[in-house]
């Protein structure tokens, strides 16, 4: 029997180092094959095969190793769309994965020497959102399928439909507020005649009823709303009408008109309780949206250089972490809201209102009051253009991307 027969020990040995990944400076991709150390591969680099592979290789070096990189490239992000779709992952443990497939295009025969520069180059093309942490490269998987693409189109035309819709009960609101203002300008007009005189006029005549001892009741209905008994023991007549109290009461509060004169008119006080109730509506305990320039206060990435740093939010994540481009180094941070302070542009600057009544309209910044932390905006564009909102809080606005 031979030395190293099929089923000889030494031979099982050996099928079974084959099955396992080798050394990577020791295959040759242009032969695909792979030596077990360094003196098999330099008996491969030796023979004749492998020389006839690199006469081809020396002819159009260039072609081989963009072909191979393409490769390396295509099956590498497949395996990542398709292991880690939807998860932030350690680009190690996908470099892995992917080399655990022993015919697997080799890094060695590519343009990148490192998985440093190929994680590097897939943040740069888009493929991935890259991001380096104290625990090395992570990667997030950009799926840009038709299917996703189309979820995406169809959450942005709800989204549209929804701001038609309150446009179009702003517009409603705004009618009534209009049809209030007029009936109450043509009540006015109607009463200039005077409180006493209109009383006497539309005051209407007493009614006498029975009750079933005998008694007479009369009632004086007014056009006030406030009205007092007085009975009168000896004709068991009980009256109600309203007190001269109320009614000089009455023309201090109000003008000779009906409209108040310490004030503001019904129309103030609608308006300010729909300011109100929009207000309590749109206050969220979360304010991150895309495309505003935010502060990173959190102390414990004083010694990455992040502390007090600017930075672009490009993503939002479940509501109250924020994906950051960093202005500066171009680094891709994931921070929480809490660790995050709103920016403050120069006079004139424009804003977004990321907080209250007016949340994701756009404003420009016209005064800043520094003792009480507010500031003074007018909106742009939109169903309030032109609207001024005095003394809104500093984390209520941050500065937008120019």
């Amino acid at each position: 029997m031979g030395k190293n027969e099929f089923l000889t020990p030494k031979a099982i040995a050996n099928r079974i180092k084959a099955k396992g990944l080798q050394k990577l400076r020791w295959y040759c991709q242009m032969c695909q094959k792979q030596c077990r150390d360094e003196n098999g591969f330099k008996c491969h680099c030796m023979s004749e095969s492998h020389q006839r592979q690199m006469e081809v290789f020396g002819q159009n070096p260039n072609r081989l190793i963009d072909g191979y990189s393409e490769e390396f490239e295509r099956s590498f992000v497949e395996h990542m769309k398709r292991s880690h779709r939807f998860s932030r992952v350690a680009a190690t443990v996908v470099y892995n994965e992917y080399i655990a497939d022993r015919h697997h295009i080799h890094m060695n025969s590519t343009q990148w020497a490192t998985l440093t520069e190929f994680v590097k180059h897939l943040g740069r093309t888009g493929q991935c959102k890259v991001e380096e942490t104290p625990k090395g490269w992570f990667m997030t998987y950009i799926d840009r399928d038709s299917e996703t693409l189309f979820k995406e189109r169809l959450k942005n035309k709800r989204l549209k439909s929804d701001v038609v819709e309150e446009e179009r009960q702003e517009r409603a609101i705004r009618k009534q507020i209009e049809r209030v203002e007029q009936s109450m300008f043509s009540s006015t007009s109607e009463n200039e005649i005077g409180p006493s005189d209109s009383e006497q006029l539309y005051l209407p005549p007493k009614t006498e009823l029975k009750s079933e001892t005998g008694a007479k009741v009369v009632f004086a209905i007014s056009s006030s709303s406030k009205f007092v008994a007085r009975e009168n023991v000896e004709s068991s007549e009980v009256i109600f009408e309203e007190s001269e109290t109320d009614r000089s009461e009455k023309r201090i509060k109000y003008g000779g008109n009906g409209t108040k004169s310490g004030g503001g008119s019904a129309l103030d006080e609608l308006m300010k309780e729909q300011e109100k109730a929009k207000e309590q509506s749109n206050r969220k305990d979360y304010w991150l949206c895309e495309g505003i320039i935010v502060k990173i206060m959190s102390k414990a990435l004083a010694e990455k250089g992040y502390y007090k740093q600017k930075g672009v939010i490009r993503k939002v994540i479940d509501k109250y972490i924020g994906e950051i481009e960093m202005l500066d180094s171009k680094h891709i941070l994931r921070i929480d809201q809490e660790e995050l302070e709103t920016v403050i542009p120069q006079i004139g600057g424009l804003v977004r209102i990321v907080n209250g009544a007016y949340c994701g309209s756009n404003a420009r910044l016209i005064s800043v009051d520094t003792d009480n932390f507010s500031a003074k905006v007018q909106i742009e564009k939109g169903l309030y253009d032109g609207r001024v909102l005095q003394a809104i809080d500093y984390e209520d606005i941050c500065k937008i991307v120019q």
